[in-house]
């Protein structure tokens, strides 16, 4: 009797080869899912970035023709085949395109005996290191993955370490030049090696392989359907898309009040004021410290009388001597350790004296998500807190080790990335539960499906440099490629700036320019004070400097202010650009490629960007910068917003940059909604 290689599983396909066991699913619109294990069954309780259900795909069809066997899904087709490779044979996979009959992307084995495309080797139990190879090409250009900190935009020729940390956010989803989207399910640390000779996926722990691959050709089109697929973000609130003031750290009370009193004193827009971190009693107990915040309902009440929303710090750490600390580790509430002490960080907190152990707890186990938004309910929503701060949510474990780690969901291996989403989760099923229809989070981690919920990731702590400003901007754009829409920076970054040294001035300045045009605009920053107390900026517990718009002296603020006004009069407009992402899945901030495919020029422009589909902006990334080239793409005329000239596109033009004018150019043919006549300069 001969065994067959392939089966139909609905519209799909089932493929046993050795030990091997691979399904092809077809998904939506143009997307095919791949799972492969060695193990006997599929782990399906396995984090997932996908909607549950995923969408089913309509007239998706398998066939299979002997050795050959393929699942074709709208503009998709995969075709899997049986072929002798090294000592046994073995299934390979190819994607293409059903239009152009163009093969997208392709298994491709590393030698010819050893090891396979796709390639098992044991760790413990049910465990397996995988690794999947694909075919390299010369000219592919590769997009998204996430948040890093290399400063380039095209990641043709990187090697990315999968693995969460501050500044480094894992969305594990990668758009390629070539025309399809690849969505690495798996929730597990690992690396892709995107070499010139070759593709290589790694997982270092986990007990399958599941990825989907999203036909284009367009980007738009992949972003697109990457949302059909994870979710789509929802409605910004309103009050979230002006100013956001913020520092490290406001420790009271009084303090946040006259902060909020000055900025209406001095006619200065602001929406959001945060409260950064031991703002609580102790880690883990997740109530507001009531000799720092002794009338925080009244606080919260003054402030929105005010038209000010107050956002509050929660991390998920527990201090071991928090008074809930052995409930949440007889619960199994906490994150558990393989090896040593009950501690996955050591660091500062609120009322202990010198650094103290902490735990997090373990947002993959639902129970555990329960109990901690009821503590944070009791301590900080009653007094009607409705927008929070996740802060080191990675979790931020130091040092990072995964492999000691023992979540609810599994090994830390196999789920360690997955956690920020699923922290996210658990606030928003529980906010909506509780009615709070308008909540937000900001988070420094996200992970495939964030975007679903109401989060805006910002970009973690970054030092305040130009260079670091520039990394920003290509940090930025692969978030944005990652289908990630709601996001931001620490404006004048978080790390190293003096609020005396004119450099810093010149730095802030450019930052805020910037930061009008990101999704969300957000000063904050652990300043320091050179003439000052010698600990701010370097003293957790000293806080840091001033860091408000007039804390630079009158120059300072009088350019920070105009960006101020300026981000009023652009309300409207980011309010039309946050219903379309809310329906299209397409982020406000995103590269020049996904506006204007056909433009061969605008493929490699890393820094600028398109502030929704009608500005084009173009930030001055270096010191005593005052001029920049812009490309501007072709299809249609752009104007100057500095002196309305209008100009041709596809060329490249020099554009004048004082330090009160960042360039900016409007396409002709889109005409913004605004309050009033634009003005880049901020002027009525």
């Amino acid at each position: 009797m001969t065994l067959e290689t392939f089966a139909r599983a609905g519209d799909g396909l089932l493929c046993r080869i050795g030990s091997e066991t691979l399904t092809l699913t077809p998904l939506g619109d143009g997307a095919i899912r791949v799972r492969a294990t060695r193990n006997r069954a599929f782990d399906d309780d396995l984090p997932s970035g996908l909607l549950d259900p995923p969408p089913e795909a309509r007239g998706a069809r398998a066939e299979i023709d002997g050795d050959t066997a393929t699942v074709t899904n709208g503009r998709l087709r995969a075709v899997a085949r049986r072929v002798p490779r090294g000592l046994h044979p073995t299934v390979e996979l190819s994607f293409a395109d059903t239009e152009t009959g163009e093969v997208l992307l392709k298994e491709e084995m590393p030698h010819i005996l050893f090891p396979d495309t796709r390639h098992y080797a044991a760790e413990e139990g049910a465990l397996w290191r995988i690794e999947t190879c694909f075919a390299a090409h010369e000219g592919e250009r590769f997009h998204g993955l996430g948040q890093h900190q290399h400063g380039r935009f095209d990641q043709k020729g990187c090697v990315i370490d999968l693995v969460q940390m501050n500044t480094e956010v894992v969305i594990p989803f990668l758009v390629s030049s070539r025309g399809y989207g690849l969505i690495w399910n798996a929730p597990g640390t690992g690396r892709v090696e995107l070499a010139e000779n070759r593709t290589r996926w790694v997982l270092d722990a986990a007990p399958q392989l599941d990825y989907v691959v999203l036909a284009g050709p367009a980007p738009a089109d992949i972003l697109r359907r990457y949302a059909g697929l994870t979710g789509h973000p929802p409605m910004m609130p309103d009050w979230a898309m002006g100013f956001w003031q913020c520092k490290l750290r406001y420790a009271t009370q009084d303090e946040v009040l006259a902060v909020a009193r000055e900025h209406k004193r001095r006619g200065h827009p602001i929406d959001v004021l945060v409260i950064d971190f031991f703002n609580w009693t102790k880690g883990g107990e997740w109530r507001i410290d009531p000799d720092a915040f002794p009338d925080p309902a009244g606080m919260v009440r003054a402030l929105e009388e005010m038209g000010i929303t107050p956002m509050i710090s929660v991390w998920p750490a527990v201090n071991a001597n928090a008074e809930n600390f052995a409930e949440m580790r007889d619960a199994g509430f906490l994150i558990e350790h393989r090896r040593g002490v009950q501690a996955s960080s050591v660091f500062l907190d609120a009322h202990s004296e010198g650094r103290m152990p902490l735990s997090f707890y373990d947002a993959t186990n639902p129970e555990a998500r329960a109990y901690h938004w009821a503590r944070v309910r009791d301590g900080y929503g009653r007094h009607g807190f409705r927008a929070f701060w996740l802060d080191a949510n990675e979790p931020e474990v130091y040092p990072t080790h995964p492999d000691n780690m023992r979540y609810h969901a599994g090994a830390g291996r196999a789920v360690y990335n997955a956690y920020p989403a699923l922290h996210q989760q658990g606030y928003a099923e529980h906010m909506e539960a509780d009615g709070i229809g308008d909540g937000l989070m900001l988070s420094r981690s996200a992970w495939l499906g964030s975007q679903r919920h109401p989060v805006v990731v910002w970009s973690g702590d970054v030092h305040s440099t130009f260079a670091d400003l520039a990394r920003q901007i290509r940090a930025g754009l692969n978030m944005a490629m990652s289908g990630i829409p709601w996001w931001t920076t620490d404006i004048g970054g978080f790390k190293g700036g003096d609020i005396r040294d004119p450099a810093f001035h010149e730095l802030l300045i450019r930052w805020f320019q910037f930061g009008v045009f990101c999704p969300v605009f957000r000063l904050h920053g652990f300043r320091q004070d050179s003439e000052g107390d010698p600990r701010l900026g370097r003293d957790f517990r000293a806080g840091g400097a001033a860091n408000e718009v007039w804390s630079f002296g009158p120059e300072v603020e009088r350019h920070l202010a105009a960006c101020l006004h300026l981000r009023e009069r652009l309300r409207p407009y980011i309010r039309d650009q946050m219903r379309r992402t809310h329906e299209t899945g397409l982020p406000p901030m995103r590269p020049l490629l996904v506006d204007f495919p056909d433009d061969p020029g605008a493929a490699g422009i890393d820094d600028q960007l398109m502030f929704g589909d009608a500005l084009l902006v173009a930030p001055v990334l270096e010191h005593g910068a005052r001029e920049r080239g812009v490309y501007l793409p072709h299809g249609c005329d752009w104007r100057d917003l500095r002196d309305s000239a209008i100009h041709a596109g596809g060329r490249r033009v020099v554009a004048p940059a004082p330090l009160e004018h960042m360039p900016v150019f409007v396409r002709t043919d889109v005409e913004p909604p605004l309050t009033e006549r634009f003005d880049p300069t901020g002027r009525a």
